[in-house]
């Protein structure tokens, strides 16, 4: 819509609009002002005047979006609104809890299906219908539509995830100016049209994150680019937008290249008035170096294009002579145009101007000059040809820069934006498809939604009074219908192989189907034509060259001189394929029946339809208030025929008595059992079947269990509404009605079910988080428990294999200490009993003498041996005392034994000393005496060492100090 803005209002329409308030005051009378009503619904009558008054205040009060039961009515600003499309308005919808209760708005019916997608309720695939005259506002709509769902859609759960996802939306936003640009063009009725159909469709995943749901890519369908308008436009039209870029943005090198001067005239681009569209030549250039399609290509693309306007350039002088080609007038178009197009000039000029014919079962060549005419058709059919192939390629690119695998996506979104109903003074067959397409739309939504419903109304068994509506099969059989049609004689002219006849063709249209009430007639008409009576009004088609375009003839001379190009592009276009020389070239009988435009514009509607029955449909209709593209100004009367045309006023009594949700017993139990957690169970019948005896007996006991489970659900709604926050007090019981199989109910009883079913979910996810944590808490006290006992028995028995060890070392120590004991004491005994004897033999003593007993000579002498073990004897804490001691002290220091006068010991003095006196010599400091280690561990240390003891076996020290009395 944003698109759409041509101008502003003047005092005129200043003075309209207070008369306009004015006339709404007195029309109102005191009662709720219309334009606070958001739902058509709510206008009471509901008639085509005073739906028209309420539309007409709220597109004064700046409110262009209205509810109108199951469809949105968009009307076209013609003027720039950009808080109502910001990505905080598109959060803040996304975000509600309840967005049907936000104002209305497309962002309203994105946030729906995109919630529809993540319920699951089939089907799961949705689709937004987006349809309306040509300049209402449908493009701008679906580009806001893919910018809501760019932003909303994408939830990664990692960083590179979240680089993904951005580049996959930069690229489906990009699709768009690159779209426009080759697919749009300036029509009378808007400055934006699009001259083609698309249907995109929005692949979303779920796999990744459950609970949402990330874009992960798009893919475009296209149809019926209107390629005629390169070379031909009416009068006040232009061509497509990107001729106008080039010729506008290109820089002073870039026109140097492609031979465009400044002030230079192309006969194929009309009306050079400058207008909003052609400034965008950089966006386009920006959005497709995002698509993959680099600079060196882009120069590619626009010197293709280039050529093409100056081979519309090519004009052609009658040469008077059938036997004479015609001569260019202009020797310096053809030159730049093969240049540009990398032809060579010598064929490129021959095969404009002759033509080539084969004959024969032999099939001979025959070479024919063309005429002027001919010359002129051969040259469009080669730009035509260049364009359309450029177009597919380039939709076959962007398809691939943003189409994910299909393993990568589950659901998809499709948004169908096809042009709007068309109807100019000069109608031909690109009309006619047009009008065509927008007939089959308008079928789709009138047998989906007013018959269809209705019909599942009664067939439910619901109390339903049918609302008369405005049914256009009848037109589309007149257009389509078999055995036939306007389609079928169309194409029956084409498989004639004559030269057609524009009134011929209308005389037979009119005897054919005279019989038809949508089949007009106008007599007054100067030119060949036929009139249709189309839902959204009449239209008059012209005969003249519709079954040439119907053909859509290509000279396979043309093909094969463009197969010959030097250009990079040009042969990717047209690849070089020697299958291709014996199709277009069959012989005889064996000659393929002609595909022609119309047969492949109705295959690719009929597929194109196929999708959408397979899909929830959602519709938007786009108004436009007048054809002028002014701001704040609304012709009753355009709006009026518009509203009649599409059935609206039917669909607001639909919408105000109907259900548009319908869901089968069997999904509905599926999906809310949950609920009758929230009732409690009354005690059951003992005549009903269970549900065990229901699955598996009859289908009638099966339904009876079906409908028992869907009341005890439907008992819970009185409980979800009082549980409601914003319920008033008095809110009636939401509208639900159980059919024969299905349920049928409202949106607002959908939204309220959905709330009550995630309150239960979150309950019982609590209830799981709980006994898990309990559980894994348990486990955990179990485990410690386990490894406090292993722990414990582990300590223990490496404390009592310890404790044996030390027990075992200590027997052994104590052994051999006894058995050293017992061995020193018979050495001593033995050779004490030798020093007795020895002493007593010797000189008489002196009294003062006192022989030491036998006992001690013999531990004397046998410590005198083991002196070492005697010392440390001597010293320890404990062992002998008294004379003992002083002996093994003695022997240890080698003392002479030999004589008694050596040496004289002073009983009473030797018993008070505490040290050791050597007659032989003082010890010059200490004295350490080292031993081997101990392999014991501790064995070395004392725990309470004596201040007169050893510090133990290894070291031992004698203190100077203790030796002062020897």
């Amino acid at each position: 819509m944003l698109q759409q803005v041509n101008g502003h209002s003047s005092g005129s329409d200043a003075q309209g609009r207070e008369s306009l308030r004015e006339d709404l005051q007195e029309f109102l009378g005191g009662e709720v002002p219309l334009h606070q009503l958001d739902d058509l619904t709510k206008v009471n009558p509901v008639t085509l005047e005073t739906v028209l008054r309420c539309l007409q205040a709220r597109y004064t009060a700046d409110t262009f979006y209205t509810n109108a039961g199951c469809t949105l009515v968009a009307l076209n600003p013609f003027k720039p609104v950009p808080q109502l499309y910001s990505p905080e308005l598109m959060r803040e919808y996304h975000a509600a809890p309840q967005p049907q209760k936000l104002k209305p708005h497309i962002f309203t019916v994105g946030e729906q299906t995109y919630r529809n997608v993540r319920s699951l309720i089939e089907p799961v695939n949705q689709s937004i219908v987006v349809s309306g005259e040509s300049g209402a506002g449908k493009t701008w709509t679906s580009r806001c539509l893919m910018k809501f769902y760019a932003v909303v859609a994408a939830s990664p759960t990692s960083w590179e995830s979240h680089k993904i996802a951005e580049r996959i939306e930069q690229r489906i936003l990009n699709s768009n100016p690159v779209m426009e640009a080759f697919g749009n063009a300036c029509t009378l009725r808007n400055n934006n049209s699009s001259r083609f159909g698309k249907f995109i469709q929005l692949q979303l995943n779920s796999l990744l994150v459950p609970r949402d749901h990330q874009m992960t890519g798009a893919a475009i369908q296209t149809y019926l680019l209107e390629k005629t308008r390169v070379a031909c436009q009416d009068s006040t039209e232009r061509n497509f937008h990107i001729f106008y870029q080039i010729c506008k943005g290109a820089s002073a090198d870039e026109r140097l290249q492609w031979h465009l001067p400044e002030g230079a005239a192309f006969s194929w681009l009309p009306n050079p008035e400058r207008t909003l569209e052609e400034d965008c030549f950089e966006v386009t250039r920006e959005a497709m170096l995002h698509l993959g399609i680099d600079a060196p290509t882009q120069n590619n693309i626009f010197q293709a294009l280039a050529g093409l306007l100056h081979l519309g350039n090519i004009r052609f002088a009658d040469s008077g002579d059938e036997a004479q080609p015609c001569r260019p007038m202009d020797d310096g178009a053809v030159r730049t145009s093969a240049l540009l197009l990398r032809l060579p000039e010598d064929p490129l000029l021959e095969t404009l101007r002759i033509r080539t014919i084969r004959a024969g079962r032999q099939q001979q060549v025959f070479r024919k000059p063309c005429s002027q005419a001919e010359c002129d058709t051969r040259r469009d059919c080669l730009a035509k040809l260049v364009y359309a192939r450029l177009f597919d390629w380039l939709v076959s690119v962007i398809n691939s820069s943003v189409c994910a695998d299909p393993a990568s996506w589950t659901t998809f979104i499709g948004l169908l934006d096809v042009y709007g109903f068309e109807s100019f003074p000069h109608n031909s067959l690109e009309q006619l498809c047009i009008n065509y397409a927008n007939e089959k739309l308008q079928q789709h939504f009138v047998a989906h939604y007013l018959r269809a419903q209705q019909e599942e109304y009664a067939v439910e068994g619901l109390e339903w009074s049918f609302v008369n509506y405005q049914d256009n099969q009848t037109c589309l059989d007149l257009i389509e219908g078999s055995p036939i049609s306007i389609c079928s004689l169309i194409n029956e002219e084409c498989r004639l192989n004559r030269p057609s006849s524009a009134a011929q063709l209308q005389t037979r249209i009119e005897s054919a189907l005279a019989g038809s009430p949508c089949l007009g007639h106008n007599k007054l008409s100067p030119e060949p034509s036929f009139v249709v009576l189309h839902y959204a009004g009449s239209v008059r088609y012209h005969t003249v060259g519709l079954v040439e375009k119907n053909k859509d003839p290509i000279p396979p001379e043309l093909t094969r001189l463009l197969q010959q190009s030097q250009d990079t592009l040009l042969k990717v276009l047209f690849p070089a394929d020697p299958e291709e020389k014996s199709q277009e070239e069959p012989s005889g009988q064996s000659r393929a029946p002609v595909l022609t435009v119309v047969s492949k514009f109705k295959a690719s509607l009929e597929q194109l339809l196929q999708v959408l029955q397979a899909t929830t449909p959602h519709y938007i209709r786009c108004i436009k208030p007048n054809s002028q593209g002014r701001a704040q100004a609304l012709h009753r009367e355009e709006v009026l025929n518009q509203l009649e045309a599409c059935g609206l006023v039917e669909t607001i009594h639909i919408s105000a008595a109907g259900f548009p949700i319908r869901v089968s017993h069997r999904t509905f139990v599926e999906r809310y059992a949950s609920l009758r957690r929230l009732h409690p169970r009354a005690p059951p019948d003992p005549h009903s079947p269970s549900p065990d005896e229901g699955h598996s007996g009859s289908p009638h006991a099966e339904q009876a269990t079906l409908r028992a489970l869907l009341q005890d659900i439907l008992h819970t709604l009185p409980a979800l509404e009082a549980a409601t926050p914003a319920a008033p007090a008095g809110a009636t019981p939401a509208p639900v009605h159980c059919g024969r199989t299905k349920v049928f109910m409202t949106d607002a009883t959908l939204e309220l079910l959905e709330r009550g079913r995630a309150q239960v979910l979150e309950q019982c996810a609590r209830c799981i988080q709980a006994g898990w944590r309990r559980h894994r808490r348990r486990e955990q006290e179990r485990r410690r428990r386990a490894a406090v006992c292993i722990q414990a028995a582990i300590r223990s028995w490496l404390t009592r294999k310890h404790i044996q060890r030390l027990h075992a070392a200590a027997t052994v120590i104590k052994r051999a200490w006894r058995r050293w004991g017992i061995r020193m004491a018979f050495l001593a005994s033995k050779e004490l009993d030798g020093v007795e004897e020895k002493h007593s033999s010797q000189a008489p003593r002196s009294p003062s003498s006192f022989p030491p007993p036998l006992a001690q000579t013999k531990l004397l002498r046998a410590v005198t041996h083991l002196w070492p073990l005697g010392l440390v004897l001597a010293n320890a804490a404990v062992g002998v005392h008294g004379f003992p001691r002083k002996l093994v002290v003695f022997a240890c220091l080698q003392l002479p034994v030999g004589s008694p006068s050596g040496y004289t010991v002073q009983a009473q003095t030797a018993q008070e000393q505490a040290g050791i006196m050597s007659i032989r010599a003082l010890p010059q400091g200490s004295i350490k005496f080292h031993c081997r280690k101990s392999p014991l561990r501790y064995a070395d240390i004392c725990p309470e060492p004596l201040p007169n003891s050893a510090t133990g076996f290894n070291q031992i020290l004698l203190e100077r100090h203790r030796l002062g009395h020897v």
